[in-house]
């Protein structure tokens, strides 16, 4: 079975604080995107990837590629992304080969993904047409108006999380993504759009240790990780 992920790191990480894009920015002496990599490139299910950057950092990614021994042997197509994180995603796409059977669409953010769940999620996904990552709820969640005032609570049990990786047999993914960007949809998570077509998706509960890199708190939580070897 071929499988091909789609690495968006596209955004500007405005959250995170500083001139340089996060994806670039070390966590432990490695680029993120890089760790990110290493995660993905580790799993036995991954043929290979599509890398979107945005297009102004086309050429500062293939040199650090380049530069990164661990990734010569490695098949990594880079792609420029678009305004939103979606239409990234459809240009990732577009790089997405016919005869690939399914699709891994990963933030480029999470670089302590573990390869025994992206197998799980390809084998799911193979079952299913359609799987996503997620964790349980373990916080109280209330629906907040625009005036701050509680609106409601809604009962925790069968609330989740949604993380990344969400993997998906090609056809399908493909043509959500058509029609989301025919009637003008922007959803939120890739799972939104194949929901869209009515389609099932199947829920993977996945590890807490699969932080998404956003402020910069999470970097340095992501460097007392690494210390503490929990993302091994």
């Amino acid at each position: 079975m071929h499988v091909t992920a789609i690495i968006v790191a596209a955004g500007a990480g405005r959250r995170i604080g500083s001139a340089t894009p996060k994806t670039y920015l070390p966590i432990a002496g490695r680029a993120l995107i890089l760790r990110t990599l290493d995660r993905v490139f580790s799993s036995q299910s991954v043929t290979d990837v599509v890398l979107v950057v945005g297009a102004e950092d086309i050429e500062r990614c293939r040199q650090l590629l380049e530069a990164d021994v661990s990734l010569h042997s490695r098949s990594v197509v880079l792609q420029s992304g678009g305004a939103t994180r979606q239409q990234s995603v459809n240009r990732g796409l577009a790089k997405v080969t016919a005869g690939v059977d399914v699709v891994m669409i990963h933030d480029g953010a999470r670089p302590f993904v573990a390869a025994a769940l992206i197998d799980r999620c390809v084998e799911a996904a193979r079952l299913h047409g359609a799987a996503v990552v997620g964790v349980p709820v373990r916080d109280t969640i209330k629906r907040v108006g625009a005036n701050g005032l509680v609106q409601s609570t809604p009962e925790r049990a069968g609330l989740w999380e949604i993380q990344t990786p969400q993997i998906f047999q090609r056809q399908l993914i493909v043509a959500a993504h058509e029609r989301a960007a025919r009637e003008g949809v922007e959803a939120t998570d890739d799972a939104m759009v194949v929901e869209r077509l009515g389609k099932p998706v199947f829920v993977v509960e996945g590890e807490r240790t699969n932080i998404k890199i956003t402020v910069p708190e999470d970097l340095l939580l992501a460097e007392a990780m690494i210390r503490a070897g929990v993302t091994s």
